[in-house]
Formats: C-alpha cells, structure tokens, sequence
C-alpha cells in the first residue's frame, strides 16, 4: 500500500468535531413563538421558557399545560470552487505539478420531523411554579451524502504528493483520471432540558423568577472517505462516534406590569459542559495516530452553551391589537467550544425580534413576526463541517380559543440566510487557493393545545 501524506488526513480530522454544532439556541420552543417570534414580554403558558416572571400575571389560578409538537427542516449548502493537482509539465527542463480547476456543489439535508416540548405551571396567590421539557438545541440529523469539499481536497491533494514521490521509483503519477474518491458525513445533536423554577408576585406590578434547567447532551458523527485506483484503497478513513454530556443552567428573571405596558426579561447563566466520547469505529492509517487522539473512546471535549439574555416590551394599543419588540444577546465568545473557536469570533450574537397579534374575534387571533440575527463570524470560525450565516426569520399564525380552558396555536416560520463567501490561498492545508459559498435554508411547522385545568 502506497504511503501519502498525512495533510488531508489532518485537515479531515481536526474539524469534525464541530459538525451539527454551531450558534444554535433553539428558542422556537413553542407554535406561539413561531406565529409571532417576539414571545419575551407574554404572560401565556409558554413565557416558562420565553418569561418565565411572567407567569405572576397569569390571569387564572390553577394547573395550566401545553403539549406541542413541531417538524424543522433545513439544507446546509456548500458551493466549492478550487484547484486541484492535475499532472506535471516540464518548467525549465524540470518536471512541475498543474493544477485545474474543480468545481461541485455539496447539499447537505437535515430534518427533525418531531420536536415534541411540554410547558406546565401551578398558580396560586402570589407564587407559581413552572417548568418545560423540550429540545434547547440541536435536535435532528444533518446529512452530505456526497461528503464534503473538505474531503475532496484534502484527499486530492495528499494523493498526488505521495505519488510524486514514488514516481522517481517508475510507478504512476496518480492524476485524478486513475483514481476515485467516494466519502459521505453525518451528524446529529440533541441537547434535552427540563427546566423548573419559582415566580413570585412582589406586589401588583412586580414579579421575580429564579429557577435551573438541567440539559443533557447526545450527539456523535459518522463518516468515511475511500479513494481507490483500481482495488487498491489508498487513504482508508472511517470513524463513528458518539457522544453524551451535561450540564446546568441557572435562569432568572423579572417581569413588571403597568396598565397596558409589560416588560419581561431573562438571563440564562453560561453553561458548562465537556461532551465525552464513546467511540465505536476509528480506522486510519498508522501515521495518523497523533491526530485521531481527540476522537478515541473516553476523551472529553468543551461544548458550553453560553449565557443568554432577553429583555422585551409590549404593548396593548386596543383590547384586540398588542404587539411586542425583543433583544437577545448570546456571549459566544466566552462559551468553551472544541479547539477554541469561540476565539475567532468577532463578538456575540444578537437578535431583534417583533411580533403583532390581532384578536379577530374572540374565538380567532391571528399573528406574525419577525427576527434578524446577526453573528460574529470570520473566515477562521467558519469550516465546512461547522457554518453559520446571518439570517432573518418571519413567521406567522393563528390562536384559536376552543372553550374558556383550551385553546390551539398553530405557526409556521422560514428564515432566509445570507451567503457566506470563504476564499482562501491554502484551501484545506492543500497549498492551492479555492473558495468556499456557504449557504442554509430553514423551515418549521408547529401545532400546540394550551389547557388550564
């Protein structure tokens, strides 16, 4: 078996880890923050999550519930155009690599077809007691079926050094023409939380939260890369790994409420959580030893979900019209990740959100809103097994009240993202320049019932 580099072998492994991560707190908990997006100032049942201080003003005393269940759809785009090693020519009577361009278009797919939650909460007097169970992130399985330009070129290019150096022994250079690569990726992430936390109403216009969410984390990835001239494989590759963690996030809040002005807001505390191995494949070649270390059974790695804050206002303009205007800050940059790559992040990410409900009858309220979400990303963040891009969200739907106990909401929200171009002088460690156009889409339906017991 031929020996090659180990550069795309290096540039394959490092990066894995991060794949189905990302700047992704799922806040899109429940259908009435998808008809409506700006949730963070309501007194319904789903400010357990969104404000959870509000839950002092429920109207009603008692055991209030909602059930809901959601379907999330995205792609994970990745438009290559780079060079690749194509043969030698004769410069000054010397034989020197070519190179040619390569150009394809890697679709990635993720779908999460349920996304079940669970709000409840006890009020009576002046306390309540709350608490969700729900999918904070994450929360389905992202696939390139064609694996990644990342692959591609690492392969091509270790695949074309090593044989440059067994030409001089009168075997074959290995062009492109002599040789196929097959890989594919997969990846999943779920962080499961079940939240639980007192409300206290101060007086008639002041109530105060102090609760903790208890997350679980499970995820892994699992991949391959062959590239074979004729029978002989000549960089086998394989790795399937899974990975469990945990951690717990201190939540407070504050809700005041003047007339026809509410004012909620919540800060999650950072997170700590290492993500632990449990590797059930890892093949390589020999020389690759160093370099596999971070992915062999039992090793730990860094993935915090960072402190969150959220501060919104709204406003009753007449008894059937309010409307509502929200901010979020998430400081990524202080939020441990694998290798660090909260460092190459030029800030935090912040998102303006708002939303306006009308009650069209007292049996029917229609809603809609809207999100913008801006990161702080740059060339080093972003990788091929880990991207994100700015967006902004729109979303909307209906509340229909069935009886004085139950109701429905019902929404639907897309976000439309912003490309992200990447060019690069050394695309993948391959010494030869390439650019890089990620792109996303994202689409989710939810339906839920809300009953007061």
């Amino acid at each position: 078996m031929r020996k090659f580099s180990l550069i795309g072998i290096a540039m394959l492994i490092v990066s894995i880890p991060t794949f189905a991560g990302g700047l992704l707190t799922n806040t899109n908990q429940h259908p009435a923050f998808l008809r409506m997006l700006s949730r963070g100032a309501t007194t319904e049942i789903d400010a357990a999550l969104s404000n959870p201080a509000g839950l002092a003003f429920l109207p009603k005393d008692g055991f209030h519930v909602s059930l809901s269940i959601q379907s999330a759809f995205q792609t994970r785009n990745i438009d290559a155009d780079f060079l690749t090693y194509n043969g030698l020519a004769m410069v000054d009577g010397k034989p020197a690599p070519t190179t040619a361009p390569f150009k394809k278009y890697y679709e990635g797919k993720a779908a999460a077809p349920v996304i079940p939650s669970i709000f409840a909460a006890y009020k009576k007097g002046d306390w309540t007691i709350s608490g969700f169970f729900a999918i904070t992130g994450g929360g389905g399985k992202a696939s390139f079926d064609d694996g990644l330009p990342l692959f591609e070129s690492a392969a091509m290019a270790s695949i074309f050094q090593g044989s440059l150096k067994e030409l001089a022994a009168g075997k074959p250079l290995m062009t492109p023409d002599k040789y196929k690569i097959n890989s594919a990726m997969d990846g999943r992430q779920y962080i499961y939380s079940a939240q639980l936390g007192l409300t206290y109403k101060i007086n008639d216009w002041l109530s105060a939260f102090a609760g903790g969410r208890m997350n679980y984390f499970t995820g892994g990835y699992e991949g391959f890369l062959d590239a074979k001239a004729g029978d002989t494989n000549l960089l086998p590759l394989a790795l399937d790994c899974d990975q469990t963690g945990w951690g717990l996030t201190p939540v407070i809040g504050v809700d005041m409420k003047w007339n026809k002005l509410n004012f909620g807001a919540k800060y999650e505390f950072k997170t700590n959580m290492n993500i632990e191995n449990k590797t059930n494949k890892l093949d390589y070649p020999d020389e690759a030893e160093a370099l596999v270390a971070g992915y062999k059974n039992g090793v730990n790695t860094p993935n915090d979900i960072p402190s969150m804050l959220s501060v919104a206002v709204a406003y009753e303009f007449l008894p059937v019209l309010r409307a509502s205007v929200e901010y979020h800050f998430y400081d990524d940059k202080n939020a441990g990740m694998a290798g660090d790559k909260q460092k190459y992040l030029t800030k935090g990410t912040n998102e303006y959100l708002a939303g306006i409900e009308w009650d069209v009858t007292k049996h029917l309220t229609l809603s809609c809103g809207g999100q913008i979400t801006d990161y702080g990303l740059s060339d080093n963040f972003q990788s091929d097994t880990s991207f994100s891009c700015d967006s902004y969200t729109l979303g909307f739907g209906a509340k229909v009240k069935l009886t004085e106990r139950a109701a429905i909401n019902v929404g639907y929200m897309w976000t439309t993202y912003e490309d992200y171009t990447k060019a690069s002088q050394n695309y993948n460690g391959t010494g030869l320049s390439g650019t890089n156009v990620y792109s996303r889409t994202n689409k989710v339906f939810g339906l839920s019932i809300d009953y007061r017991f």
